[in-house]
């Protein structure tokens, strides 16, 4: 590893990648959102830091070969976010259905 960050292929890379977090939390938002619901909220996070990855290896400040993985926690990041918007949406939905049918059966 270089002085800044990582050396591939001769050509160094003043920053070191962020794309396997990024790719880890898209799994682990996927993964474990739908067996418990809880690490869904690590979603946004996987999107934000793989688009952060991505634009950061367009301006050739990280390892292009990393590209896949960041697309993939971008990606997977996105589709956790609206799986947990739609989520927090049906809970309300729930929560004023069930508010609603309380005050008129009272």
């Amino acid at each position: 590893m270089g002085p800044g960050g990582p050396q591939y292929g001769g050509y160094h890379y003043p920053e070191s990648s962020q794309a396997t977090l990024a790719m880890v939390l898209g799994i682990v938002s996927l993964a474990g959102g739908l067996s418990c619901g809880i690490p869904i909220l690590v979603a946004p996070v996987a999107w934000i830091i793989g688009q952060q990855e991505i634009t950061a290896i367009d301006a050739q400040r990280r390892d292009p070969t990393k590209r896949g993985q960041a697309n993939a926690g971008r990606v997977m990041g996105i589709i956790g976010t609206i799986l947990l918007i739609l989520g927090i949406l049906a809970t309300a939905l729930v929560l004023t259905i069930a508010a609603t049918t309380a005050s008129t059966s009272s």
